[in-house]
């Protein structure tokens, strides 16, 4: 019996030697198998390519269909971005599978949704416009960290690399204290920039500058001095010429005020704080505010005296009235967000068209000072594994130069690209440089985008404090300004007023 019992435990005993050796045989192929497709070279997806802009890639052997059946929910403000890609999100999901339900609303709706979402560390909406100053400044915690997934080998990567996406709005949409963790890859970019009028320019030139000495078109040597003169001017000769005033402003009690103001205080070397590094990666404290500065207080004169020769109606604008009063040829100049270029060249929405140039805003002591106002788009870190990979793949495509381009040739969208090796298609330089081809035509949001180019450059473009206070910040500054603007208070006592808020608000 003994012995029929070792010999049964010796038969178990090479039967088990030879199963592990037959699985043995089959993991080191399924590891190799694995690191194929995580060390392949890089192919091209199944997306339309087009020449002369970075190609979507991932793994050779990667499967872009195997997240088929999930279902994303990205949350966006009403932007032009969103518009097209909604109207176009086809040729992702027919390439991925992937459903994605694309909810706009306006940006204050946004950030409470998103914030009830993150407070209760769920992941109903998988992607988010990231506000840089109310999403991003205050919820980085809660945004996935994009360097894992750019990095994964086993991952699409992001076309043309992070170098190719403009690098000051890289850098204010996607990073938030330090730039260990990249949480958003930029999506849109507005930036203010000054529109004018060409007709009215060139009626006053000759007079003009036989009075004051110097060319009244408005260029990137222009100084705000010269702007108040040339404003000035426009509006004591508006009977002569085809508008009301020299100049407009968005200045109502809002949002847009701080915007407009900013440009001002900035290009005098102003700022809201006495940290000077705010405006890019942030920080969770800004330190002691710094308002009541010589150039704070300078800046706040000046704009209280411009505002004075402004139009009236100026004081109850923001963006929008600005534009509609700028396209209604009420206003000869207008400090202005870039992307109203194409409701500017459109003669159902606009008198002036084809009469209208933009530059960069002029100078100050501290040169020319442009407040960018784009945004990220950032994945929900409380997103499931595979809800997350799913949504990376949906970045890769919604931020890549392709989509770009189709976002700025879309009737529903209009938007300018965030991307550089857009800029450098031969289609989009001639649209840029000649407004009056068919190019232009058909794109017409590049027409004030070589004055654009240049605000992005980091000398010329503006951050406000990326804070995770900065909502409240905005409050205090646009209602102290309006306070002014309404001769309620004069200027030391607007800039007394911020600074004490400011201060009680950062406990500092």
């Amino acid at each position: 019996m003994k012995k029929k019992f070792l010999l049964l435990l010796s038969c178990l005993a090479i039967l088990s030697l030879a199963l592990v050796g037959c699985g043995g045989g089959e993991e080191p192929a399924q590891e190799n198998e694995q690191q194929n497709v995580a060390t392949g070279e890089l192919v091209a997806g199944p997306f339309e390519e087009v020449e002369g802009l970075p190609v979507i890639q991932a793994p050779e052997g990667f499967d872009w269909k195997q997240f088929e059946g999930v279902e994303l929910n990205l949350i966006s403000e009403n932007t032009p971005p969103s518009s097209a890609l909604a109207a176009n999100i086809g040729e992702f999901e027919e390439a991925t599978g992937i459903k994605v339900n694309i909810q706009q609303m306006d940006l204050g709706t946004l950030v409470q949704k998103v914030g009830l979402d993150f407070g209760a560390n769920s992941s109903k909406y998988h992607l988010v416009y990231a506000d840089p100053y109310q999403i991003l400044a205050k919820y980085s915690s809660k945004l996935a960290n994009l360097n894992e997934l750019n990095g994964d080998p086993s991952l699409p990567k992001i076309p043309g690399g992070l170098d190719d996406f403009i690098q000051s709005q890289l850098e204010i949409d996607g990073y938030m204290g330090s730039k260990d963790n990249l949480y958003a890859l930029p999506y849109d970019a507005p930036t203010m920039v000054l529109a004018y009028r060409t007709d009215i320019m060139e009626a006053i030139k000759e007079d003009f500058k036989a009075e004051y000495g110097y060319d009244p078109t408005p260029n990137p040597e222009m100084t705000w001095d010269q702007y108040y003169e040339v404003a000035s001017y426009i509006t004591d000769h508006a009977d002569e010429l085809d508008v009301k005033y020299g100049t407009g402003h968005q200045a109502k009690q809002y949002d847009s005020l701080m915007c407009d103001f900013s440009n001002i205080l900035a290009a005098n070397g102003g700022d809201y704080f006495k940290n000077r590094d705010l405006g890019g990666i942030g920080a969770a404290n800004p330190g002691p505010a710094d308002m009541t500065s010589p150039e704070a207080i300078k800046a706040i004169k000046f704009y209280d005296k411009l505002l004075g020769v402004a139009h009236p109606a100026s004081k109850s604008w923001d963006w929008n009235g600005l534009a509609e009063a700028f396209a209604a040829g009420e206003v000869a100049m207008a400090p202005e967000w870039h992307e109203f270029a194409s409701m500017f060249e459109n003669p159902e929405q606009s008198k002036v068209a084809g009469n209208v140039a933009w530059t960069v805003l002029p100078k100050g002591p501290a040169g020319s000072a442009n407040i960018f106002g784009g945004t990220g788009l950032a994945i929900n870190e409380n997103a499931p594994d595979e809800e997350k990979k799913a949504a990376w793949l949906f970045m890769v495509w919604a931020t890549s130069p392709q989509a770009q381009l189709m976002i700025l040739e879309s009737p529903v969208g209009g938007a300018t690209p965030s991307r550089t090796s857009v800029y450098e298609l031969p289609k989009v330089k001639t649209a840029m440089e000649d407004p009056s081809s068919e190019e232009a035509k058909a794109m017409p949001n590049l027409t004030s985008m070589s004055a654009t180019l240049e605000a992005w450059k980091i000398e010329n473009s503006y951050g406000r404090p990326k804070i995770p206070m900065w909502p409240e910040a905005d409050t205090i500054i646009f209602t102290e300004l309006s306070k002014m603007l309404a001769d309620q208070q004069d200027p030391e006592a607007t800039a007394e007023a911020i600074n004490e808020q400011l201060n009680t608000l950062t406990g500092n």
